[in-house]
């Protein structure tokens, strides 16, 4: 008994020493493990300067000094956003340059003489020229207009408001010029024609157009679609009939097939916003429309003044795809000259965008804030007007009785309204009668915007291409205020699309699934 009594005392004392022992190393793990996540989501010390990317978590900025590599992984501001804890959360792509990329790099003393343009056709420019600035050709227009001066059918693809509606005008005018008519037809038969989407496209270029020629003795005329039959044959019953002719292909289309007008004597024809045109709504129209035009088969079929054929020019800021089916089918794809811009299909370096990830219940309350917000700065100092997208035109229209409701006064322009009702909307928001306008995606193609200070995608987008084109809305040549904007992020596929944006934003790279479309095997000629 009394030599058990020490063995349990030094056993008892034995646990006491190697409890703590046990005790400290299993402390030691889990401080080992604890200081291991601790490495891993160490931020990334950022040193002061200008951002690239800014974030509402500091440690994903991104320093507009770093590009992240093709292969190097990146942590995106919006990687968690599927989850519900993301919600308000928010990122910003920051304004890396003052100006847009077509008006960098270029020559002080660069004209639109040393380009090849006739006195005539320069002296119309400048007499129609509002701005200063449009003397001076971009660099779209610079690569542009000598190789349609030569006579080449051409595809130019180049970012959002760089000038591209001079380069295709100024060309056409001074090769109208040089060729007399011929004997007048019993029926209109236009020399020159401009397709595009929209009626409220058609109306803007028929403007530019027809202060370009106003001095140069051509008549352009309008030729739009929802107004019926009725209104389109007395519109080509005018006298005389017009030298120019923009016109949509709905519009076109019907007064081919009832024989009102003939493409017989065109000579010079161009596809604006030509991704849309060669979508599926448009392209059998647009397949019947060449059908009807006498396509030159290169620039030596255009020299004989009696027997005149067509220049082909296709225009747009996203690369159609399919173009070379469509050109097989009007003539030989070795005669198109293709010129792309550097900022193809990027991200615009001038203009700021903000991405917030809300609930679909938090968008109306965060777009009116936003909207009296901008209200107050109006009132203190020069402000732009603004554009609201959104993907359905029962939304613009529910939208518009919430804003009614909130005593902010705003039009509306969707693609279901009577024509009656469109008519002269985009001209009213343009001379500044309204400050916002609610709209769909017919107001994001082409359309002259260079008032507007912020663009609001209340619905974000489906397509990348779509973002392209409604984010173009700002920043454009000639703008008066810097443009921003605002995305609403809501659903998981609204998610996708902004981690691509914001991926090649950090890797200043074009946006995935386009450069395929801008790289197909056309031939590229110097101009």
């Amino acid at each position: 008994m009394a030599i058990a009594r020490p063995t349990l005392v030094l056993s008892l004392a034995a646990r006491l020493l190697q409890g703590p022992r046990r005790d400290l190393s299993a402390r030691g793990r889990q401080e080992q493990r604890q200081s291991g996540r601790r490495t891993a989501q160490r931020p990334l010390l950022v040193r002061p300067g200008p951002l690239l990317v800014s974030a509402r978590r500091p440690e994903l900025n991104q320093p507009a000094r770093l590009t992240l590599g093709r292969w190097e992984c990146a942590a995106l501001a919006s990687r968690g956003w599927r989850h519900r804890r993301a919600h308000r959360d928010y990122f910003s792509i920051e304004r890396t340059q003052p100006e847009a990329p077509s008006l960098r790099g270029l020559r002080s003393d660069g004209s639109f003489a040393d380009l090849g343009l006739e006195p005539g056709v320069l002296r119309a420019l400048h007499d129609a020229a509002r701005d200063p600035e449009v003397v001076r050709p971009t660099t779209v227009q610079s690569r542009t207009i000598p190789p349609l001066l030569h006579g080449h059918h051409l595809l130019c693809a180049a970012e959002t408001g760089s000038g591209k509606t001079l380069s295709y005008l100024l060309p056409l005018l001074q090769r109208l010029v040089d060729r007399p008519a011929l004997e007048t037809h019993r029926i209109p038969a236009p020399r020159g024609l401009v397709l595009v989407p929209s009626r409220e496209l058609a109306e803007q270029v028929q403007a530019v157009a027809q202060s370009l020629s106003r001095s140069l003795g051509l008549r352009v005329q309008e030729l739009g679609g929802g107004h019926g039959m009725s209104r389109i044959r007395l519109q080509l019953s005018k006298q005389p009939s017009a030298h120019v002719l923009v016109a949509t292909p709905g519009a076109l289309w019907k007064a081919l097939k009832s024989q009102l007008i003939t493409l017989e004597q065109l000579s010079f024809m161009v596809l604006d916003e030509a991704d849309t045109l060669l979508d599926e709504s448009f392209q059998d129209l647009v397949d019947y429309i060449l059908e009807k035009s006498h396509i030159a088969q290169g620039p030596a079929d255009l020299q004989d003044p009696f027997n005149p054929k067509a220049q082909l020019v296709l225009v747009g800021a996203t690369f159609p795809e399919g173009v070379s089916q469509l050109l097989s089918k009007v003539g030989s794809p070795s005669s198109l000259t293709t010129i792309t811009s550097s900022k193809l299909h990027c991200i615009m370096p001038h203009v700021r965008q903000t991405f917030m990830r809300l609930k679909g219940t938090d968008k109306v309350t965060e777009l009116i804030q936003i909207l009296k917000q901008r209200d107050k700065t109006d009132k203190t100092g020069c402000s732009g007007t603004v554009l609201v997208f959104c993907n359905s035109s029962s939304t613009v229209n529910w939208l518009g009785y919430i804003l009614d409701d909130h005593k902010i006064k705003h039009l509306r322009l969707q693609g279901q309204m009577p024509a009656s009702m469109r008519a002269g909307i985009f001209q009213c928001f343009q001379k500044g009668s309204q400050d916002i306008l609610l709209c769909t995606d017919i107001a994001s193609r082409g359309l002259d915007s260079t008032h507007v200070e912020l663009v609001v995608n209340y619905d974000f987008p489906l397509t990348l291409q779509d973002y392209i084109h409604r984010a173009g809305r700002v920043g454009r040549v000639g703008s008066e205020v810097p443009g921003s904007v605002i995305s609403f992020v809501t659903h998981p596929w609204d998610v996708s699309l902004v981690q691509k944006i914001e991926l090649a934003a950090r890797r200043r790279r074009t946006l995935p699934g386009l450069a395929s479309s801008v790289r197909e095997p056309l031939p590229q000629q110097s101009p």
